[in-house]
Parts: C-alpha cells; structure tokens; sequence
C-alpha cells in the first residue's frame, strides 16, 4: 500500500525531474542541438560505449545510434575502436565537441531547478536519492 507520504515524495520527483528537464531545453539557445543530443553531449565527460551511453542517457541502445550518428555528422563526436574489446565501438566527444560541452555545462549552471540548495543540502539530497534508487 502507497501512503500519502510516498505518493507526495514520487510526485515531487516527477515535478523536479520535468523542471530540470525544462531547465535543459530552455537553455541549447545557439547551441544548434536536441534536447536529446545536448544530454548524450553532457553525459560524455569521457569516452564511453554505445551501451554505457544508453545506459547514461536512460534510453535504448538503437536510439542513441541515431543521436551520435547526427553529432559525428555534427564534427562533435568520434567512434573509435574499444580497445579490449573489438566487437564494440566508443564514442568520444572530439575538440569541437569538448567545446560545445563546456559551453552547455556553464549554461546549465544558470537558474538551475537546484539553486535554492546548498552545497551541503545536494549532498545529502544525492545521497538520499542513491538509496532510493538503489533499494
């Protein structure tokens, strides 16, 4: 049985979730990328598989195949070899993709749905939802 408590907290979650997912698109102003493709670009803070990719981005491995095919056209992304294993490829932001992503991450930065929290207060919000997530 759901109490009220935890159909608050979901509901909370949800909203912070649409609110930091609103946050993302009203801030790729000139940076001539998706919603999509400007979370695969800050989710490449190193070279990753495809897999790892989905895995990070939360979506299908078929769907970011369309995303980095469009940011590899885009000069902003290169797959190269995995080097243990040679079935799989990694993908890698290239220079011009490693600017594109400083500049989104400082944007990012700016009015965030985390603002009215303290350092302190995202830890343990970070924490918390670890557990949960985890459990």
């Amino acid at each position: 049985m759901i109490m009220k408590s935890d159909r608050e907290v979901c509901l909370m979650v949800t909203e912070l979730a649409k609110q930091i997912d609103d946050h993302l698109r009203s801030h790729l102003t000139g940076l001539n990328l998706t919603a999509t493709q400007a979370i695969a670009i800050r989710e490449l803070s190193s070279p990753m598989t495809m897999r790892e990719l989905a895995h990070q981005m939360t979506c299908e491995a078929s769907n970011v195949t369309f995303v980095v095919d469009r940011l590899e056209a885009g000069g902003l992304v290169e797959r190269t070899p995995h080097p243990d294993d040679r079935r799989s490829k990694r993908v890698a932001l290239t220079a011009q993709g490693r600017a594109v992503r400083a500049r989104l991450m400082r944007q990012l930065t700016k009015d965030s749905p985390l603002d009215p929290l303290s350092a302190d207060e995202r830890a343990r919000l970070q924490t918390l939802l670890a557990k949960a997530v985890r459990t």
